[in-house]
């Protein structure tokens, strides 16, 4: 075995029924179930239209040397209908990962999502273009092709490990990953906490809130609360 060089064919995946469940709760309330600690660094950002709902998907990873996309092309060659390719890029800035032709062959295949560690290019014609780009930036500067890498196993992208097979969920705020071993219960507390939220938010519109938390909280930490102008 080719450690560094090899791709896997295969993931443990989760129940189609359940990643869809995700489809229509905010990424910042999934992530607040999950203490906050599963959204890719925000460096990484939507670049294309929003769409109706949020991308959802299952992860396809992939691991690719800085700036070079030939692992990205053996993944276009493997997707399966809702997936999003995740690729670990290492950070590199200089190269884009992904242009029009490439997006085109993985919107045939029914590709869910595109999150990427790098920039990417054509914009204008991929901003429309019906498939959601999580990406750095734009770089009219195309990859080289020349590997290694490693497909379909565990990566770090933008701060956030990422096993193949993980639920994947992004919207405008960004990227969030959920392991595939907790999905159900993350989906759980998910669905309970928007509700909460949804109630506190109708309560600041309305203008009663409840705000005492913020003092109770201040004087628990220790702060000094000075009822006097800050002396000259």
């Amino acid at each position: 075995m080719s450690v560094g060089f090899r791709v896997y064919t295969k993931r443990n995946l989760p129940p189609q029924e359940l990643v869809e469940a995700f489809r229509h709760i905010p990424a910042s309330n999934i992530a607040d179930t999950m203490n906050r600690l599963c959204a890719i660094h925000s460096d990484i950002r939507l670049m294309t239209k929003p769409g109706d709902g949020n991308m959802v998907g299952v992860a396809l990873t992939v691991k690719g040397r800085p700036g070079d996309n030939l692992m990205l092309h053996k993944a276009l060659n493997m997707i399966e209908p809702g997936d999003v390719v995740v690729v670990s890029n290492e950070g590199d800035r200089s190269q884009s990962l992904m242009g029009e032709v490439m997006a085109a062959y993985a919107k045939s295949r029914g590709v869910a999502g595109f999150v990427f560690d790098g920039p990417m290019r054509d914009i204008d014609s991929l901003y429309d273009g019906g498939v959601p780009f999580y990406a750095t930036g734009t770089t009219p500067g195309g990859p080289f092709k020349e590997g290694p890498g490693e497909i379909n196993v565990p990566i770090a992208c933008g701060g956030i490990m990422v096993n193949p097979g993980d639920i994947i969920v992004g919207d405008p705020d960004g990227v969030i990953v959920i392991p595939r071993q907790d999905a159900e219960r993350v989906l759980e507390a998910a669905r309970k906490f928007m509700e909460q939220d949804q109630n506190k938010l109708k309560a600041a519109q309305e203008g009663h809130a409840k705000r005492d938390w913020v003092d109770e909280k201040l004087e628990e930490k220790g702060c000094e609360i000075i009822d006097d102008v800050y002396p000259a």
